[in-house]
């Protein structure tokens, strides 16, 4: 017994030294957000894969004038066995035929070079070097729209974070009132249903705070995913500033500067540069001559010995062959519109008209956008400065009947819709201030801009620059 309870002691004394200390939260701002997002994420990942495909394909676009070279070696064998009838005129004066029959066995080797040239060769390159430009565009919206994606997301972090802490104040709060509501039972000023009701009111309480910590914790898991970090890696987010900030431009510029700059107009345009090379070269093959040029050479084992059982290696046993050709043709099929040719033609016409739609209703569906952003950053303004207004009366009213309950001049119901209207009125002020936040990185999408430029402390002139 001495001996278990001192492996007891000792096991008990040395597993807190070998406990998991706590794990230290992994700081943040929206920068550090967005690089680590960029720089770990898979999805990204994928994307540059993509795109080194593209560029690969890009640098070597040289290598269509490379010839195509082939070697070969066939081994085959006749169905039949035939046979040779011939004469023997080494016994001259006499004549003496004779019959050899052929091995069925043959075998024979060749190596093949051929070089086509077309105009089509040519544009090619150039729908190659267009297709990578398309695929870098591509790239670049994709970073920012990952980036767009965790500003905003940082944003609706820091909302849950506050929609908690209010909530924890209010509840704070309700304990405050339940112990006020026990201590004026206690003196006989208040009776005991409102001890009780102040407290329900705070048991009431607790599932909220629990299910919001709840949902915030889940939040913060997806957005260490986003980053690149184990879903339980402890998050610390920089608060942001969301002070005074003027609206951008006027209408006219910031609509002409969207249709212009915007990423996804910018990937589609270049995706239909890339079409139109790619329908020039395709036209170029189908209506333009091609010239072929090929060298052949041959080795054919002597027909007259047995590759099976005769010496391979002996020179003499080989026939050696070959030739060199130039080729001038034009494929006429391409002339006829209900062949496979003409029917890619076709295809290709409505690719890019499908692609061209495209771009016309992006074009309308970013003017509508952006006019639509504005209005709500405006409207979003004319809120904040209601609902701050609103937080002061709230908050004078809510101290004030805080101050009457405490002094029993004020029931328990009072004093709880005051403080709803209070943590209303909080909330809706920092709903609004994030929803312009949000809504100016959305316009900073639009733009092409960097981000911040808007959402930051900064405006944008009228020219572009920031200051």
């Amino acid at each position: 017994m001495k001996n278990v309870y001192f492996w007891v002691i000792m096991i008990s004394c040395i597993l807190p030294v070998y406990a998991e200390a706590p794990q230290t939260p992994q700081r943040l701002n929206p920068d550090i957000a967005v690089e680590m997002a960029l720089r770990n994420n898979l999805n990204l990942e994928a994307a540059r894969t993509g795109l080194d495909i593209r560029r690969r394909r890009s640098d070597l676009a040289w290598n269509q004038f490379l010839p195509t070279a082939t070697v070969s070696g066939t081994l085959l064998r006749d169905n039949v066995a035939s046979t040779s009838v011939g004469i023997d005129f080494s016994a001259l004066p006499n004549l003496v035929p004779f019959s050899i029959t052929i091995p069925q066995w043959h075998m024979n080797g060749a190596f093949t070079a051929t070089l086509d040239f077309s105009f089509a060769l040519f544009e090619g390159m150039r729908s190659l070097r267009l297709d990578y430009e398309a695929g870098r565009i591509s790239h670049e919206r994709t970073k920012l729209q990952m980036e767009q994606g965790v500003r905003k997301m940082y944003n609706g972090i820091l909302l849950l974070e506050a929609n908690v802490g209010l909530l924890k104040e209010s509840f704070s709060n309700a304990q405050r009132q339940a112990d006020i509501a026990e201590a004026n039972f206690r003196a006989g000023l208040a009776p005991r249903l409102i001890w009780l009701q102040a407290q329900v009111a705070v048991e009431n309480m607790r599932p909220a705070v629990s299910n919001l910590e709840n949902n915030l914790n889940a939040l913060m898991g997806s957005f260490a995913l986003l980053l690149g970090l184990p879903f339980d890696t402890p998050l610390e987010l920089e608060p942001l500033n969301l002070g005074d900030k003027g609206l951008p431009l006027g209408l006219n510029e910031i609509v002409s500067r969207a249709v212009s700059q915007k990423p996804d107009i910018l990937e589609l345009q270049a995706s239909i540069q890339t079409l139109q090379s790619q329908q020039k070269a395709l036209s170029m093959q189908q209506f333009t001559p091609f010239l072929r040029l090929g060298w052949n050479l041959s080795y054919l084992f002597n027909p007259m010995l047995d590759p099976l059982s005769d010496n391979l290696f002996t020179g003499d046993n080989w026939n050696r062959g070959g030739n060199f050709s130039v080729t001038l043709g034009m494929n006429f099929n391409s002339l006829l519109p209900f062949t496979r040719e003409g029917q890619q033609r076709r295809d290709m016409e409505a690719n890019l008209q499908i692609q061209s739609i495209r771009l016309a209703q992006t074009i309308r569906e970013t003017e509508l956008e952006v006019s639509t952003k504005l209005a709500s950053l405006e409207n979003i303004l004319a809120t904040v400065e209601a609902q701050e207004a609103a937080v002061e009366l709230a908050q004078e009213s809510y101290r004030l009947t805080e101050e009457a309950y405490r002094a029993g001049l004020q029931d328990f119901q009072a004093v709880q819709g005051a403080a709803l209207a209070l943590d209303q009125a909080r909330l809706q002020l920092l709903t609004q201030q994030f929803s312009f936040l949000n809504d100016l990185i959305d316009l900073e999408y639009a733009l092409g801009v960097p981000f911040g430029t808007l959402s930051s402390d900064r405006t944008l002139s009228s020219t572009g620059s920031v200051r």
